[in-house]
Order: structure tokens, then C-alpha cells, then sequence
């Protein structure tokens, strides 16, 4: 199941990148604010939606429903970020104390 959604979600992937370079941008328009007509307003109204507006809207949703999906998958997946180590070994014991080192002195 988690290889499917994953797989899914990177079509979803390429197809919102597919649709969103298809679409003209607002500056499409941008010679109409400079006495262009014939065009839309620029920072008005989009007017109706297109087709490919629509479309981007409903992949963009499956984009943020396959990547909830795959977050929570991944979390019951996942049982801890640190890997499982192999049982405690008892520590090693401390060793002795060593002796105190001498005072250096100067020989004359």
C-alpha cells in the first residue's frame, strides 16, 4: 500500500508541474496596465475558471491528500528514529584508580 501511494504521488508530482507550466501567469496581462486593450485588468477579477485552473485544483488537492497519507503511513512505519541495538552488555568496570604522579622537582 505504501509503494502505491508513492508511486501515485510522484505522478501527481509531474502532472501538477506539467499543469501549472501549461497555464499563463497574471503577467501575462501586464501590457494592459500600460495602456495595452483588449485584455483582462491586471490586478482585477480572473474571471471564470478554466479548465486548466480547475484541473490544477484537483491535482493540487490529491498532491496534499497522498502526501498526509504517506506522512502518516511513514509515522506507523516507523518505530523510532534511533535503529534497535543489540541487548545491554553490562558496562565495563571502572579500573583502579591510578597512583598519584609525583611532583616533578628540579634537579640543582
Amino acid at each position: 500500500m505504501f509503494i502505491a501511494v508513492v508511486i501515485l504521488h510522484i505522478v501527481v508530482c509531474l502532472v501538477i508541474v506539467g499543469l501549472v507550466l501549461l497555464q499563463a501567469g497574471k503577467g501575462a496581462d501586464i501590457g494592459s496596465a500600460f495602456g495595452g486593450s483588449g485584455s483582462q485588468a491586471v490586478f482585477g477579477s480572473m474571471g471564470t475558471p478554466t479548465i486548466l485552473g480547475k484541473a490544477t485544483t484537483v491535482v493540487a488537492i490529491t498532491f496534499m491528500v497522498t502526501s498526509f497519507a504517506l506522512s502518516t503511513m511513514a509515522h506507523k512505519r516507523a518505530l523510532s528514529i534511533m535503529p534497535a541495538l543489540a541487548p545491554a552488555a553490562p558496562a565495563p568496570a571502572v579500573p583502579a584508580a591510578a597512583p598519584a604522579p609525583t611532583p616533578f622537582a628540579p634537579q640543582k
